[in-house]
């Protein structure tokens, strides 16, 4: 139910303060936490047996949640493959050369959208019925999934690094083979594939070259 009155006053006023207050004490990141999370980071391909927690699965959840998304449409949703048999499962849509990969990570989260996203707008965004927006407009629907659930995925990446696991996003694999396999009861799409854990950094090699920022920036 949307606040509204003395209530949704408060609410934004609230807000207003914990941002204010978190600013105050953290205006922004270091150095070493910058390269922890991105400047630094690499994608990886090799791991440790270290196993990963649930605790630590629902912690990266909840800050990937916290991520910005259109209208807050949260499209994103994130299945943990962690067992063999799910692995097995997994591996059939994978190229032969990401199938070690895959395997041997402690945890292989599936990225994927859900296309009915837009009927949880009233929880979502309860102030203002955004699904006439939605209503019948299947490729506004698919942009808007998979445009979002792309951005949200980029946020699980930042939060796993920042609760220091490692991360190796992979794309080498069939979308369409995936989904039969495990959403064919329900209206989602997979997106791409992240392995999560701890890294064999002794697999990493040198990191490859990245635009300056002349090359692909500009001002108007």
């Amino acid at each position: 139910m949307a606040l509204t009155g003395e209530e949704l006053e408060r609410a934004r006023a609230e807000a207003q303060t914990h941002y204010r207050e978190l600013r105050a004490r953290k205006a922004q990141l270091d150095d070493d936490s910058i390269d922890l999370i991105l400047r630094g980071a690499r994608s990886h391909y090799a791991w440790r047996s270290d196993p990963v927690s649930k605790e630590t699965l629902q912690t990266l959840y909840d800050i990937t949640a916290s991520g910005p998304t259109s209208m807050n449409t949260c499209p994103a949703r994130f299945v943990f493959v962690t067992s063999q048999e799910g692995k097995a499962r997994l591996a059939k849509s994978l190229k032969d050369k990401n199938i070690e990969k895959m395997m041997s990570a402690p945890v292989t989260a599936i990225i994927a959208y859900d296309l009915d996203f837009w009927t949880n707008l009233p929880f979502l965004f309860p102030h203002e019925d955004r699904r006439p927006f939605f209503e019948g407009k299947d490729q506004y629907i698919e942009d808007t999934a998979y445009r979002n659930s792309t951005l949200q995925g980029g946020y699980f990446m930042i939060a796993a690094r920042a609760l220091g696991l490692d991360v190796g996003a992979m794309s080498g694999f069939s979308n369409q083979i995936v989904d039969e396999e495990f959403f064919a009861d329900k209206n989602w799409k997979s997106n791409f594939l992240c392995n999560l854990g701890y890294a064999d950094e002794s697999a990493l090699f040198q990191k490859l070259p990245r635009f300056a920022f002349d090359d692909v920036c500009s001002f108007l």
